[in-house]
């Protein structure tokens, strides 16, 4: 079958480069000639584990290619996704302006193409509103009367993990009104669930509303385990014994009950938004998700407040040094990352930040430039009066506890993510606060020398 990804972001990428790894011939469209020049060189705009290996290998295969021209990529097309974007607008509605305007490409394609043209499979990839695959539907029937098929495909991809999701997905969803959209779409995904994971053929809206719901599940479980451990920190509990206790109820199983500074990142945030504005548009008010949102923003903060209050509340001339700037491991996504809203809190009370990440550091420059970079996770250390954890990096999780108090001789550490035992840390000597554990405050500095 011939693909075409509409836009080389984040999902039109990943999924055009495991569609190519099965065989199909892929093309992807990008109104970006930088972009598009960088994949031509088999450089990836993002970073992802495995995706730039992905691209070179099926682009010298030849079955991905990427392009400009839209006429070039939608000529021998079976089947189109919409790959692009639907950034939050103010109010928290999804911004449909490029989904729309891709839909009129279509038509505008198909019509130039003719009716000698391959009936084509339009599918809505990109995480819009329910409603709105009937919107392109209608759109591109308005500007031609040449036949199509309209489908929804909602993806499911975990930042830093998102090849392993695609290739060995838990359910695939599909939202359709025809039965060759249904084929078209079985065939397609056949390859990626000979394990037995299902395909859900559904109708559209169906489809539309599983995808807000799932994250809009997973965003509620976070704020709710940041909850308890902000409770657990006021009555003297350990939110990581109650995490425990609470997880082995098979009922509410162990996933995303973490608890640390809240979700971020281009999903959750802008999903749980865009949940309460269907609602208000719909004339009814989610006001759990409503609560969610407000929970996982207040949480940077309660965790700012801690910070302040550890520090004599004036940070003027303080330094602050931070490990980790992506919003999760394993990306260079910063968008909605709790680092950057402590950051520039820090930055606003008058410290100096210097910050260290593994792979995120140039997007830091470009965001916030104030900001210092180091040049390892020790350089960042080198002055400052305490560590911030922000993301949990894997290299951050068992560090050279004497080599960071040598270079930080306050030893205080804010751990965001609940990285390591108080015990541990009481007994090397630190001042060690995290998200629902009581504070450590150190015993005699003499005993870190004798704990691994």
């Amino acid at each position: 079958m011939k693909l075409t990804m509409v836009g080389t972001g984040y999902v039109g990428l990943v999924t055009g480069a495991c569609f190519a790894e099965t065989g199909q011939q892929v093309t992807c469209l990008d109104v970006d000639e930088r972009k598009i020049a960088m994949l031509r060189r088999g450089e990836s705009p993002i970073y992802e584990p495995g995706l730039s290996e992905m691209i070179v290998r099926n682009a010298a295969a030849g079955r991905l290619r990427f392009t400009t021209d839209k006429l070039e990529a939608y000529r021998d097309a079976d089947v189109v996704f919409i790959c692009v974007g639907t950034p939050s607008d103010e109010d928290g509605s999804a911004d449909l302006q490029y989904v729309l305007r891709v839909a009129g490409d279509i038509a505008d394609a198909m019509n130039a193409l003719g009716r000698g043209q391959r009936t084509k499979t339009v599918v809505v990839k990109s995480t819009v509103p329910v409603g709105t695959s009937h919107k392109v539907r209608d759109l591109i029937a308005s500007k031609t009367t040449i036949p199509f098929h309209i489908a929804d495909n909602p993806e499911f991809l975990k930042e830093g993990d998102a090849i392993n999701d695609f290739m060995k997905p838990d359910r695939v969803v599909c939202g359709v009104e025809s039965e060759h959209a249904a084929a078209v779409m079985r065939e397609l995904y056949e390859p990626f669930v000979r394990q037995g994971n299902p395909i859900f053929v559904m109708d559209v809206r169906s489809a539309e509303m599983v995808k807000y719901a799932s994250n809009a599940m997973l965003a509620c479980k976070i704020s709710f385990i940041n909850e308890i451990a902000n409770l657990c920190e006021r009555y003297g509990a350990s939110v990581t014994s109650v995490r425990e206790g609470m997880c082995a109820d098979k009922r509410i199983g162990n996933q995303f009950l973490y608890p640390g500074l809240g979700y971020g990142g281009s999903c959750f945030p802008k999903d749980t938004l865009a949940v309460v504005s269907m609602g208000r548009a719909a004339g009814f008010e989610c006001e759990l998700n409503a609560a969610v949102h407000r929970v996982n923003q207040s949480q940077r903060r309660h965790f700012w407040s801690k910070i302040e209050g550890a520090l004599g509340g004036d940070l003027r001339g303080k330094t602050l040094a931070f490990w980790g700037v992506a919003f999760k491991p394993r990306t260079d996504d910063i968008r909605e990352a709790p680092s950057m809203t402590l950051m520039r809190l820090a930055l606003a009370a008058g410290a100096r930040v210097r910050a260290f990440d593994p792979v995120a550091l140039d997007n830091l420059a470009k965001e916030l430039p104030e900001a210092e970079r180091a040049s390892d996770m020790y350089d960042a250390l080198a002055g400052a009066d305490a560590l911030v954890i922000a993301t949990e990096w894997n290299e951050f999780r068992a560090p050279d506890f004497e080599r960071v108090a040598a270079l930080m001789p306050s030893r205080v550490v804010f751990d965001g993510r609940n990285l390591y035992k108080c015990e541990a840390m009481e007994a090397r000597g630190f001042a060690y606060y995290s998200v629902g554990r009581a504070p450590v405050l150190p015993l005699v500095a003499t005993t870190a020398e004798t704990v691994g």
